[in-house]
């Protein structure tokens, strides 16, 4: 066992007694040590019953003939970090929670792991460690928030930011957003809504690392504690049969994965994640498979904002693995893959179900023939950029209209709710990619007071930062090459036509080559906006969204 270096022999007899100064026997040390990583903390939503899921994992490892033992991993409530500096601080953990697990884990030498994660950049974390450290490991997340109820009408996080866009344009009470502010978020759970949380914890299904209910069962259903003592079990059985993450996390197995996000229509923040973890499992993930894999998936699935079902009803209608099965009607997916649950995809998925098609739409009868996120690419964003098209009103999908710039989300934000964006502008906001925020905050705020003031299905917003999952409308983020670092989005001058074609996958500012030059020419880079702490390491190192804001080192 990997263990054995810290407890076997006489050269590990300091290391023996430091394991005896935690109270642990000479049998628990006898058997392999599985490290939990707990994400649990009492400020995020999503992470404050953490602490029972946890238990449950050490129960099942327990049961299975492991010693388990709890380290920690951090996570930030984008939420409560939106729209101001904290967000600054939200993609940058990613990064942090992969290299302190790493860090952790191979210290203390574990022979396997259980990631107990839960909320945006805490998955994606834990999903890229577990690939760089390739020990046998299984996903068990906290589970989702049970939609709110606000005058008798499901809702959930978005709809409380969108509230305060109404109540800046007149449309709602102070009262009635109270109203929100106490009933749209009534569980522990991340936010109910297919939002990158909830995202990345069905992709963790789709791509093989959790076990089936992992991404829907929601946070206080007591499903979700027999989940966690399984895949405590579970961890053992993969140890014993050394199926690893790196033979799970395959390019193949990035493709479903790919294929199941198009078909939910996920969060664009995957875009992001995927290419992320796919690199640190050894995967080159180009984002231009994305189109194509869009091009043959249906899109079968509206879940907030893109629609009005939440992720219980979803886990109600039959989870990811009855998404999976409709898609394997058409032979979309790879079903030979090896997964966390020791079986295979077909294996698993083979008896799942749809029990409600008014949630998971059959294939036979999609919202739509293609996927729910596009990948456009045009004299504005030569290397890429991305929307979530099913969240996008039809007379959006071909928009033009003037640019109204701005090189801070605040600035943006003051603007719309003055009243000075009207329909048809298309409001741009730079300088806040991986790069120029540093850490590319996500637009939330600018969506929902676009939405809230009744401009969603008129005006545009294209940006070289990124969006939460709940936003919704003709919301165009990771624009590549950023602003920066020089990107054609840096050259976008107020009143530029900008055309947007989603359908096309093409986007453009209606200018020269030859003006674009000439504004090139006179274009000079911005002064750092943080110049120590992490932020300034991380502006040092970050690549561009394209790549997935991973990290380099310059040489």
């Amino acid at each position: 066992m990997r263990s054995d270096a810290v407890k076997k022999g006489m050269a590990t007899a300091p290391q023996r007694s430091l394991f005896n100064a935690l109270g642990i026997t000479e049998e628990e040390l006898g058997k392999p040590l599985v490290g939990i990583v707990s994400s649990q903390n009492e400020i995020v939503p999503g992470h404050m019953n953490l602490d029972k899921i946890v238990e449950a994992v050490k129960l099942g490892v327990a049961m299975a003939g492991g010693t388990p033992i709890v380290f920690p991993a951090i996570a930030v409530c984008d939420g409560i970090a939106m729209g101001h500096v904290g967000m600054k601080y939200s993609l940058v953990t990613r990064d942090l929670i992969c290299d302190s697990t790493e860090c952790m884990a191979a210290a203390h030498q574990f022979d396997a792991l259980v990631m107990v994660p839960n909320c945006d950049k805490n998955v994606p974390g834990l999903l890229m460690a577990a690939a760089r450290l390739n020990l046998p490991t299984v996903f068990v997340s906290g589970g989702p928030m049970l939609a709110g109820h606000v005058q008798g009408k499901k809702t959930s996080l978005s709809s409380m930011f969108e509230a305060v866009g109404a109540h800046a344009a007149g449309k709602m009470t102070e009262e009635e957003v109270d109203d929100y502010v106490c009933n749209a978020c009534p569980t522990c759970g991340s936010c109910s809504g297919m939002y990158t949380a909830n995202s990345m914890n069905c992709l963790t299904e789709a791509i093989g690392m959790g076990l089936q209910g992992n991404g829907t069962i929601p946070a206080v259903y007591s499903q979700r504690i027999k989940l966690a003592k399984h895949a405590g079990m579970k961890v053992m059985e993969l140890l014993e049969k050394n199926i690893r993450p790196r033979d799970i996390l395959t390019e193949k197995a990035f493709l479903n994965a790919l294929t199941v996000d198009m078909a939910l229509g996920c969060s664009t923040n995957t875009m992001l994640h995927l290419p992320a973890i796919a690199h640190e499992a050894g995967v080159e993930l180009n984002l231009d498979i994305a189109n194509q894999i869009s091009a043959r998936t249906p899109n079968l699935c509206h879940l907030a904002p893109a629609g009005h079902t939440y992720m219980e009803e979803l886990n109600e209608a039959g989870g990811v693995y009855a998404v999976m099965h409709e898609l394997s009607k058409k032979g979309l997916l790879d079903t030979d893959l090896i997964t966390a649950t020791g079986k295979t995809v077909g294996e698993n998925i083979a008896n799942c179900t749809n029990k409600n098609p008014e949630v998971i739409r059959p294939i036979e009868n999609p919202y739509s023939e293609t996927g729910g996120i596009a990948v456009l690419r045009g004299n504005i964003a030569p290397d890429s950029c991305v929307v979530k098209r099913s969240a996008v009103v039809e007379e959006m999908m071909v928009h033009e209209g003037p640019a109204r710039v701005f090189d801070c989300e605040e600035d943006a934000i003051a603007a719309i709710k003055g009243g000075k964006i009207v329909a048809g502008d298309v409001v741009v906001i730079r300088y806040e990619g991986p790069k120029g925020g540093p850490g590319m905050r996500e637009m939330l705020n600018p969506t929902s007071a676009i939405a809230g003031m009744g401009l969603g299905s008129s005006v545009a917003l294209v940006t070289d930062g990124r969006f939460s999952g709940a936003s919704r409308g003709a919301s165009i983020g990771h624009v590549s090459p950023e602003a920066a670092v020089g990107g054609p989005i840096a050259l976008v001058q107020e009143g530029d036509i900008i055309s947007i074609n989603i359908p096309e996958n093409t986007i453009n500012v209606k200018v020269s080559q030859e003006e674009l030059d000439a504004r090139k020419a006179q274009w000079k880079p911005k002064e750092p906006k943080i110049k120590t702490g992490y932020l300034a390491r991380y502006e040092a190192m970050v690549t561009s969204a394209d790549r997935g804001a991973i990290l380099e080192i310059k040489k």
